[in-house]
């Protein structure tokens, strides 16, 4: 799985009005939530941020979160919900979600089909059923993505199932390994 740090600060001021005046100052509000405790609100350089977040896009990645002012010093979060405006697409607020690294988790890792199916070029239409696969395991055995080969799948043969997928010892397929993934018609 990505690693990315991301460096922040406690937050002080609270409401409307003053979110805006640190938005005006290139700071992005955020939250940390970890499982029971009490959420902690922090600011984070908005152009850093963005920079780590398009880095990481559709994918998922563990954030070395670094607070300034925090007696914790680093946690490792994932991004739990993005808040962008509507029109400008500016970023508004980020909720981070922290994690311990030594305990399973379940996460949604995407499928990526590379090559050219054999089928194809015989003038089959390539058909995606899934893009995603539901997996188990601790975060930093999780992998980025999926890549699977499809040249070798021909028209009408019967396609790539996740049982077909390959994945890392330590995790665990939470699909039904029998589910058609991709196949040539």
């Amino acid at each position: 799985m990505l690693q990315v740090n991301v460096e922040s600060s406690v937050r002080t001021v609270f409401g409307k009005g003053p979110m805006r005046q640190l938005r005006m100052q290139s700071i992005t509000p955020a939250n940390l939530y970890s499982g029971g405790n009490k959420s902690v609100s922090l600011q984070v350089e908005t152009a850093k941020l963005y920079k780590s977040l398009l880095f990481i896009h559709g994918r998922n990645a563990v954030i070395t979160l670094k607070i300034e002012g925090d007696d914790k010093g680093e946690r490792h979060v994932l991004v739990q919900e993005i808040q962008k405006a509507p029109v400008t697409g500016s970023l508004l607020h980020v909720d981070f979600l922290e994690i311990d690294l030594n305990k399973a988790a379940k996460f949604t890792v995407p499928v990526e089909y590379v090559g050219t199916a054999k089928g194809v070029d015989l003038g089959g239409e390539l058909q995606v059923f899934r893009d995603s696969v539901q997996l188990r395991g601790c975060p930093l055995d999780i992998p980025d993505v999926i890549q699977v080969d499809i040249t070798p799948l021909e028209q009408g043969g019967a396609g790539i199932t996740y049982g077909d997928l390959p994945l890392p010892e330590k995790v665990e397929m939470l699909e039904k390994a029998s589910t058609v993934c991709v196949a040539v018609q």
